[in-house]
């Protein structure tokens, strides 16, 4: 696979005979670095994110501390993380528009603001986390061994694609969603080989420190049909419609408390909603991860407004300015409201 690989990067990448030896050993020797810190990292935080969300369950009334843990985060983003409140967004602007290095202290700030969110109720998702300490942690090798504009671009790359599959064990998916969300334009096809290589590393280095993934099982896949090949489209327009309907939703809410000119009453103010919201509705599946939810939608009849809920949440506790990620949170949408659909559509 990765001499597959090594060729599409040398050939596509129009790499010169006489520099092929020299991308190799250089490419390779900074995949292994960004590998193993960034897996290390994702390890740490994924064993630290299991632990808060044992504690959160294990004392529900915890819950009520989310408006305090709020104003920490907020505080320590306007303390020491003015330069890196952008998060995800700061790394696809250093990718089209260079500047300067992404400070390191983004990944301690985006680790320390996430388990807050998650032990106190936050709805969010994990892989903004390790993507932004994997691409942090990924350009400080810019500095160390002054690259040029090109190779910090594939060393952002790799950043990405090493937080990605570590967070969640998918190496190939995380090297593809880094060539894809920082590449929009057009093909960069001497960071294939490096991407994939180092998202494979990360991700062993991550196993390494024996972080359980979790796996979803799917017993039955459909025949190819006619009418299969319909349904199919039809789910994928209203799955579409309804991620959509979460970035609208996030984005409204992100504007709404940036009305708060104070940055750490944001997260306070929602907080406090959230926690109040939990504690009538009386249940914490809408909060956290959601992973339970997600196994569950395989095998048992949900409710069918559960996507909508978990939209309401985690757009609101990402838009008052908790940090976390939105892919589980997605997962959880997607997988619930797939739930919801079998009950019309003739698919498994």
């Amino acid at each position: 696979m990765f001499f597959t690989l090594a060729l599409v990067s040398v050939s596509f990448g129009k790499i010169s005979n006489n520099s092929i030896v020299e991308y190799f050993i250089k490419w390779a020797s900074l995949s292994v670095m960004v590998g193993v810190l960034a897996g290390t990292a994702s390890a740490v935080f994924l064993h630290a994110l299991h632990w808060a969300e044992n504690v959160r369950e294990a004392n529900v009334w915890i819950v009520a501390l989310l408006p305090i843990s709020g104003l920490i985060i907020g505080w320590m983003y306007m303390r020491w993380g003015k330069e890196v409140v952008k998060g995800n967004n700061q790394i696809l602007e250093e990718y089209y528009e260079p500047k300067k290095t992404i400070p390191l202290i983004m990944a301690p700030l985006v680790f320390l603001g996430t388990i807050l969110t998650h032990l106190f109720g936050g709805s969010a998702g994990r892989e903004g986390t390790a993507v932004q300490m994997g691409g942090a942690i990924a350009d400080q090798f810019t500095r160390v061994f002054n690259l040029e504009k090109t190779d910090r671009k594939i060393l952002l790359i790799i950043g990405v694609s090493a937080g990605f599959a570590s967070v969640f064990g998918t190496p190939v998916a995380g090297a593809v969603f880094a060539l894809e969300v920082l590449v929009l334009s057009k093909a960069r096809w001497d960071a294939v080989l490096p991407s994939f290589l180092t998202a494979f590393l990360a991700s062993f280095i991550c196993d390494l420190w024996q972080v359980n993934h979790t796996h979803y099982r799917i017993d039955v896949v459909p025949s190819m049909s006619g009418s299969n090949f319909f349904w199919s489209i039809f789910v994928g327009l209203l799955c579409g419609l309804v991620a959509m309907m979460f970035a609208y939703a996030t984005s409204f809410w992100g504007r709404l408390f940036k009305k708060i000119s104070f940055s750490p009453l944001r997260p306070f103010v929602g907080g406090v909603v959230i926690a109040v919201a939990v504690y009538l509705m009386g249940t914490t599946k809408y909060i956290g991860l959601g992973v339970p939810m997600i196994v569950d939608a395989f095998s048992e009849d949900l409710n069918s407004y559960d996507f909508l809920i978990k939209i309401l949440f985690t757009s609101f506790t990402l838009g008052a300015g908790f940090k976390g990620g939105e892919v589980t949170p997605l997962f959880f949408i997607g997988a619930t409201l797939g739930n919801a659909l079998v009950w019309f559509v003739p698919l498994p």
